[in-house]
């Protein structure tokens, strides 16, 4: 049995996937992985994932130019979450122009953007 094959994959053939800045801990991001990203994030060090959007495997950075390159990929004890560690290229993991994805906090019983913008996602994406 091969390791791709050790992961739980759901019923959609998808797992989890938290992606972790390697030096300072933060989480960066949720996305998912088929087995195909997960071997070509292996093979290959950077991050791949499948987006559920488009259909397709998402090189992260290949528009933005801020890649993920990985450090270590781990499992948790079912074998259905992956979590990356990465360095990212670039401070900006997120579409929106910020650092990372987490950028939304619960105050007062309403949802407050707490981490600034780094880049417009217009100059990031055009």
């Amino acid at each position: 049995m091969s390791w791709l094959d050790q992961v739980a994959w759901n019923e959609k053939g998808l797992a989890p996937v938290i992606t972790q800045e390697f030096s300072t801990k933060q989480v960066l991001t949720l996305a998912w992985m088929n087995r195909e990203a997960l071997a070509l994030t292996a093979e290959k060090g950077h991050a791949v994932y499948w987006s559920r959007s488009r259909q397709k495997l998402w090189h992260k950075g290949e528009q933005s130019g801020h890649q993920q390159q990985v450090k270590s990929i781990r499992i948790d004890c079912d074998n259905d979450a992956i979590l990356l560690e990465v360095e990212q290229i670039g401070g900006i993991a997120c579409h929106t122009g910020r650092h990372h994805c987490f950028f939304n906090k619960l105050i007062d019983g309403q949802w407050q953007a707490t981490e600034p913008v780094i880049k417009n996602p217009e100059d990031i994406y055009s």
